[in-house]
């Protein structure tokens, strides 16, 4: 018999419609898929050029469980010098994408009945680990109509003497918010007094497209880096979603336990691949990817938010960062019951894919991303127009 653990372990909705939509492409359907969560850029090829010079070297040993020394020490200085915050190459670990970097930080804090704080819409695999490391969330809401604002006091208020970690994912996937950096620090700072840790996801901190105030949360004073987690990867920065390269920086006998758990579980990231995230951080030519990917994401984001307000009784929360919008289909998931209906209705007679909003705490929406081409992304908010128009 498998574990209880497992048995209630929900498979991810977002890879779930990846395959289903390359099914469908497979077999030759025209179909608009909104689903996937990483850039439609390839990895550009000073960095595949990197990786391909390390494997001819032989770089293909086992490599410090922690990260090859150079890798921790140029993300060392992109803390500091890009983020405002100083951490020694012992302070950070190298892992097998963020994913990993955040189970790993789970297990190292996490026992049966710990507290999460989980800020809701929240990325399908938080609640999913924090179940799996025997810990229970607890969700804030945050709401469409208030800019998925995150308030101190929302948090504060649900904070009790079993509350281990909250989780602060800003910019937010999958609603492209930013949360406050005023909010922020007040939650930090009750954290502080409390002895909360606080685990910071940043992985879209490269795709803010507003000039909106944002800084990294281990920043934002020395007592705070010191129960903060920083969480980063290569994936959606460079386009490298498949290479699988994450990294945390933390405080240094907090990262020895991270390295230990990471040298358990996976050994190690690939050697080679490590040497290919350090040619990304070293050329010039990745600061210019970044610069570029972003303008991109910018001139889409405009034309996915016009196209989807157009729609009919749908509520549109505009994005300020990432590549994702969240819009409330509320008025038209009503007749199918749930999203998950509505979204496989959507898929099988619009033939567009969005993944429901449940999945991400938020029954009644569907994250879509916009790392799709102009005429793609027009052409999906037709469909989604007539598709809508025959509800009525």
């Amino acid at each position: 018999m498998i574990s209880s653990r497992v048995k209630s372990l929900k498979p991810s909705p977002t890879i779930a419609l990846s395959a289903k939509l390359r099914e469908l492409r497979e077999q030759g359907v025209d179909v608009v898929g909104f689903g996937a969560g990483e850039p439609d850029l390839d990895t550009p090829d000073f960095i595949k050029s990197a990786c391909m010079r390390a494997l001819k070297e032989g770089k293909t040993k086992y490599p410090p469980a922690g990260g090859i020394p150079e890798l921790r020490e140029a993300i060392a200085n992109l803390m500091e010098k890009e983020k405002g915050v100083s951490y020694s190459p012992q302070e950070i670990v190298v892992t097998v994408g963020a994913k990993l970097a955040i189970f790993l930080i789970l297990q190292a804090l996490i026992d049966d009945g710990d507290e999460v704080l989980l800020p809701s819409p929240y990325w399908v695999t938080y609640e999913e680990q924090i179940k799996l490391c025997g810990g229970i969330p607890i969700f804030v809401p945050t709401r469409t109509e208030k800019g998925f604002e995150l308030k101190a006091d929302e948090v504060i208020k649900r904070i009790t003497n079993r509350t281990k970690l909250i989780i602060i994912n800003s910019p937010t996937n999958p609603t492209g918010a930013v949360f406050s950096m005023e909010e922020i620090r007040k939650i930090a700072e009750v954290c502080v007094k409390k002895n909360i840790y606080i685990l910071s996801d940043e992985c879209y901190d490269e795709l803010i497209f507003d000039e909106v105030p944002y800084q990294s949360v281990a920043s934002l004073g020395s007592e705070i880096r010191e129960i903060t987690f920083t969480v980063n990867s290569f994936s959606k920065t460079f386009s490298m979603t498949g290479w699988r390269v994450g990294w945390v920086a933390c405080r240094e006998d907090l990262a020895k336990v991270i390295a230990s758990l990471n040298s358990q579980y996976v050994s190690n990231t690939p050697t080679f691949v490590q040497y290919g995230a350090l040619e990304a951080l070293r050329n010039p030519a990745g600061r210019e990817f970044i610069e570029k990917a972003r303008e991109m994401y910018r001139e889409r984001r405009e034309v996915i938010t016009e196209g989807l307000q157009s729609l009919p009784d749908v509520k549109v929360f505009r994005p300020q960062a990432t590549f994702f919008i969240f819009p409330d289909f509320s008025r038209y998931v009503e007749a199918f019951g749930s999203d998950v209906k509505f979204s496989e209705a959507l898929l099988e007679k619009a033939l567009v894919g969005a993944v429901p909003g449940s999945a991400f705490g938020a029954e009644g929406h569907l994250r879509m991303s916009f790392a799709l081409s102009r005429e793609n992304i027009e052409k999906g908010i037709e469909r989604l127009l007539t598709f809508l128009k025959d509800l009525r």
